[in-house]
């Protein structure tokens, strides 16, 4: 696909493996807002976690990705079709959507053409949902290290549309009037493994390893190890912004 860059191939397995899954509540509540449940447009799908949530609500869920690695390394969900496609070039019928999400991902798009092609697939009434997380939280000295990891070690290579993320999307506007969405909680239950292996997929990560021939990751696996202590498993924690605007 003509000028699609990929930040992510590098990384679809662990994508798909160890990116956190979203809170329930908030399919539920997508669902509640949907003028009826017969199919559902996932776009910027990644390896499908937001794709396979809908499915528990929608009678068919279609996820599209620009990324072929990415769609290979999603699990086959009863209900979803991943088809690779652009945001702003689907290959779907005319109103034909009851539902657009796009989890984690916006900042990638040209919005504008984009947002025009939601105006043409989405049904009368049918509602576009958008949300981005930041920086994980574990605890406060936990905390302090990957911030340095996020800004200091990894700031010159992090990809200018990440800035999106950072701000939650607070500059972004939606193409038609906004439903205000509740708080959702978004935490797993995570060993340092785990958080490592989340650690790997960030774009920032693959960027610095081609840029200097070194892999960051394994000088922070000690410093984290050091903080971490000795439980097992520590909760961790992402701010999660979502926005809803419902189609006239």
């Amino acid at each position: 696909m003509p000028g699609f860059r990929d930040h992510f191939a590098f990384a679809a397995t662990s994508y798909a493996a160890h990116r956190p899954h979203y809170p329930a509540a908030l399919f539920e509540w997508l669902a509640s807002h949907s003028p009826s449940h017969e199919r559902a447009w996932d776009c910027g799908t990644g390896s499908g976690q937001a794709a396979v949530a809908l499915a528990g609500w929608f009678d068919q869920v279609v996820a599209t990705d620009a990324s072929v690695a990415q769609l290979a390394s999603s699990a086959g969900t009863p209900g979803v079709a991943y088809l690779a496609m652009e945001a702003e070039a689907a290959s779907l019928a005319d109103e034909s959507m009851d539902l657009v999400t796009v989890a984690q991902a916006l900042h990638w798009f040209d919005r504008e053409r984009f947002f025009t092609e939601v105006d043409r697939v989405l049904r009368p009434e049918g509602a576009l949902a958008v949300w981005s997380y930041g920086l994980v939280s574990i605890e406060p000295y936990v905390d302090m290290i990957l911030r340095a990891f996020y800004h200091e070690t990894l700031g010159d290579y992090w990809p200018t549309e990440r800035a999106m993320v950072d701000r939650g999307y607070a500059d972004i506007s939606l193409p038609y009037p906004e439903i205000p969405a509740p708080g959702f909680i978004m935490q797993a239950d995570w060993s340092l493994e785990q958080l490592g292996g989340f650690l790997s997929t960030w774009s920032a990560v693959g960027r610095y390893r081609i840029a200097t021939h070194h892999d960051p990751l394994p000088d922070l696996a000690k410093r984290l190890r050091e903080a971490w202590g000795q439980q097992a498993h520590r909760v961790v924690r992402w701010p999660l912004i979502v926005r809803l605007a419902r189609k006239p």
